[in-house]
């Protein structure tokens, strides 16, 4: 499995490139099910994921990875409860609420400041009358964060 997706993965890279798109997850499942999830700086819309789609179908079929067409691909967006997965979409989601759960299984809710190689901070609350610090939280501490949708 591994190395198909390595192999998917190179045929993907040409085909971002120069986009604002970029892969937030690629997986084969059972039945060699294709999932590829991707998300754009500009929001990822459907004219996107249905022009990679193609692009991606017309080469593995080219290039006879899947005799008899045995496979499917589907391309899509993240959903809304899928974790952060790179630096892009941290930043991308800069302003944001985002629930961000440490090694430890401990939950911080709070608004995404900023973005740096090593970590983020996130702008939380720390009493009743609204006051809020700014918490530096590294990566290697992240154990997962995912965007709050707000109403």
């Amino acid at each position: 499995m591994q190395e198909m997706i390595s192999k998917i993965e190179a045929l993907l890279a040409p085909l971002l490139e120069g986009t604002d798109m970029f892969v937030t997850n690629l997986q084969i499942e059972p039945g060699n099910n294709i999932k590829l999830f991707l998300d754009a700086d500009e929001g990822l819309n459907v004219q996107k994921s249905v022009s990679i789609n193609r692009q991606l179908v017309a080469q593995i079929d080219e290039l006879g990875w899947y005799p008899n067409g045995d496979y499917s691909l589907e391309v899509s967006s993240p959903g809304v409860d899928e974790p952060l997965r790179s630096l892009r979409q941290y930043k991308k989601n800069i302003g944001r609420t985002l629930a961000v759960t440490n090694m430890e299984d401990l939950e911080q809710i709070g608004v995404l400041k900023a973005v740096t190689e090593v970590g983020i901070s996130l702008e939380v609350k720390i009493n009743k009358k609204k006051e809020t610090a700014l918490v530096e939280l590294p990566f290697e501490n992240i154990k997962q964060s995912i965007v709050q949708v707000i109403f």
